[in-house]
């Protein structure tokens, strides 16, 4: 039985520059793995500590490093892993299925991409791109309109939450989220393929 291959995708904060690389269950589960940018400044590392890993990612859009933990488990078994940062909505690191993980970095490119060029011109707005945002909420909002919002908890009572690059769908009663990203063209085409729209339930509430 072939060994388990995981691939690993982060944007260098410094060049700029896209870093995918594999690491086998075994590189994961032997010590800590340093993946360093070929520019030399900047490094992602993935430690296992018992049953979770703990994954110390740099990031492009805050200036600063996130430390985060996921169990062991699922970064072997889910098909991706995302990371994102808190302040910009926007994944900074991705790990699964080699397919899974280029797709979500494309996506990622694409959006910094758009920051670069905004950042030259002068006109970084409220959204990370505002046509998309409107996009994604029109179509959220005719979701809404034929009933076709709801919580896996039972209620269909719900807020939105905008957010720089992403939408937030939540639970009024038991506070269960539902993410849409809103950063590129093809955060459009995936709500527009949505008739409804199922926000996670709290197992909790």
């Amino acid at each position: 039985m072939p060994e388990t291959m995981r691939t690993i995708g982060y944007i260098c904060p410094v060049c700029g520059k896209a870093v995918v690389v594999e690491r086998s269950a075994f590189q994961l589960a032997a010590g800590k793995n340093v993946i360093p940018c070929p520019c030399g400044k900047s490094e992602l590392t993935v430690e296992q500590m018992g049953d979770r890993c703990e994954i110390t990612v740099p990031c492009l859009f805050c200036a600063r490093d996130h430390r985060t933990a996921c169990s062991y488990h699922a970064l072997m078994e889910q098909k991706l892993v995302a990371l994102t940062c808190a302040s910009s909505n926007l994944g900074i690191c991705h790990i699964g299925e080699k397919e899974q993980v280029f797709t979500a970095m494309e996506k990622v490119e694409a959006a910094v991409d758009k920051l670069r060029l905004d950042d030259e011109m002068e006109t970084r707005g409220v959204f990370l791109d505002e046509v998309v945002m409107g996009e994604v909420l029109s179509e959220v909002k005719d979701i809404a309109a034929r009933g076709g919002i709801s919580c896996s908890c039972g209620s269909r009572d719900y807020g939105v939450k905008v957010g720089y690059s992403s939408v937030d769908v939540v639970c009024a009663h038991c506070g269960g989220m539902l993410r849409l990203n809103a950063a590129t063209a093809d955060d459009i085409d995936d709500v527009c393929a949505r008739y409804t729209l199922t926000i996670p339930g709290k197992k909790d509430a």
